[in-house]
């Protein structure tokens, strides 16, 4: 939500900004009351057309630094040609984007479509079709749909490369540059980066007008603000710690290097009791959609994932995070574990450290410029945080309609053994088949049971599998 910012002695409003009333009022309705800071430095020259290069972190406010300009200044699109452009390297980075902006620009009569990989041609082509002012793409759908003829760029005004340095990260910088030069006329550019370095300083010189420079929050992931722990285990031991671990910390993320340690790591832990999402490039996206909301929602407490989540995701709360399996480099354990500690909050970073690991681990920390010695592991150490898992609806509404039949019929528990677990075989199967008020041990040899990892990826694999070696992991 919006955060009071005072600049001399009077608190700064959008209107203050240069974006309209009508806007204002429907931020106003959504609680977005006052500015960010990063909204302060950047809508004014946004909405003078000039190009912007701004270091800022995730969680700063920047969709709407640049979304709110967007809107303001969007063209009518005609159709398959808009008229502004929102690149982003991650599918839930599109899509959270595109949640953000659709409800306020479709006041205005502003279409606002995501295009990524992993999802049918088709509803996006439609989308095209009709007209889209603001598109939010990954850049390999996009490019995929400009070579099938279902786009052009030449009326775009407006480009914003978000997450610019994630891009260069994931290896994205030539398609970026095809697109931009595909835009038929140059765009006004507004850029926004965790960091300013390597490929992005020079996208900003062969892209950028004289860009207005602004730099937000301190230019890399603060390690001081997070406690370091690096744990020697055997293997064996990982996922019980990291079990006894986000039940003692809260909500919790877990870093695995693969798809398959991803989803090997999430049955494990499901046997033993924790509620969790998976979320890596394998799944498809009703799949990955449903993970990120069931996690940021508190239906789950910990969500396993693989590096895809390390950046764009911008959940509250996070308590912990977990290194299951060793980064590549001390840039991904940056990334990783600014997950937690956000907001002038406090977090943990556990690294389970193998044998084998410890020499990667002494690079890792002097990279990172901290010095922490391995030790034994102690998650009952661990401060304790409440964190309290919210039934989904379906539950919550089942229980509270027993509840209600109870009410109604208080004799009835006693028609059957004086109040006493119904024994019969009607109440043995609905056991059996109850995934989620029952843990899996009790229905584990049953087939049906268990979701293993062979019956929930292969329906995707059927016939996803040729789409998303070009798009976005």
């Amino acid at each position: 939500m919006g955060a009071q910012t005072n600049v001399g002695f009077s608190v700064v409003r959008f209107s203050d900004l240069g974006i309209g009333q009508d806007l204002v009022q429907s931020l106003w309705e959504r609680g977005i009351k006052e500015p960010f800071e990063v909204q302060i430095e950047a809508i004014p020259p946004a909405m003078d057309g000039k190009d912007i290069c701004c270091r800022a972190p995730t969680g700063s406010g920047k969709t709407l630094a640049f979304g709110l300009p967007l809107i303001e200044r969007a063209s009518k699109a005609e159709s398959q040609r808009p008229t502004s452009l929102v690149l982003t390297p991650t599918r839930e980075l599109a899509e959270q984007i595109r949640n953000v902006l659709d409800p306020l620009a479709s006041k205005y009569g502003i279409d606002v479509l995501s295009v990524y990989g992993g999802t049918s041609y088709g509803k996006q082509r439609s989308g095209l079709d009709r007209g889209v002012e603001i598109l939010v793409a990954c850049p390999g759908r996009l490019l995929d749909l400009m070579e099938k003829r279902a786009l052009t760029l030449e009326d775009v005004e407006i480009i914003v490369l978000d997450e610019a340095d994630r891009m260069a990260d994931m290896g994205f910088m030539e398609p970026v540059c095809d697109i931009i030069e595909s835009c038929g006329k140059k765009p006004q550019m507004i850029l926004f980066s965790a960091t300013l370095d390597d490929d992005v300083s020079r996208l900003v010189e062969m892209y950028q007008n004289d860009p207005e420079m602004i730099g937000i929050g301190p230019e890399e992931v603060s390690m001081d603000c997070m406690e370091h722990l690096f744990w020697k285990i055997k293997p064996y031991q990982k996922t019980e710690v990291s079990v006894k671990s986000v039940k003692r910390a809260g909500r919790s993320i877990i870093f695995c290097r693969t798809r398959r340690g991803v989803d090997r790591l999430g049955d494990e832990m499901q046997e033993m009791g924790v509620e969790l999402s998976t979320l890596h490039g394998g799944l498809n996206q009703r799949q990955r959609d449903r993970a990120m909301s069931k996690f940021s929602s508190g239906r789950s407490m910990v969500l396993i994932a693989t590096d895809v989540a390390a950046r764009g995701i911008d959940v509250e709360g996070i308590n912990c995070v977990i290194h299951y399996d060793p980064p590549d480099d001390a840039k991904v354990y940056k990334h990783r574990s600014g997950r937690t500690a956000r907001a002038g909050s406090t977090g943990v970073v556990i690294s389970l450290v193998k044998g084998n690991e410890k020499r990667r681990y002494d690079r890792i920390q002097k990279d990172v410029g901290i010095k922490k010695r391995f030790s034994e592991p102690h998650p009952e150490d661990l401060e304790k945080k409440d964190f309290k898992l919210i039934e989904p609806r379906s539950k919550r509404m089942k229980n509270r309609s027993n509840q209600n039949y109870k009410q109604r019929n208080p004799r009835r528990r006693d028609r059957r053994g004086g109040g006493q677990p119904d024994n019969s075989k009607r109440g043995k199967r609905k056991m059996r088949y109850s995934r989620q008020n029952d843990p899996p041990k009790k229905w584990g040899e049953e087939k049906r049971g268990r979701k293993g990892r062979k019956g929930r990826r292969s329906p995707q694999r059927s016939h996803r599998g040729n789409n998303r070696r070009r798009s976005e992991r």
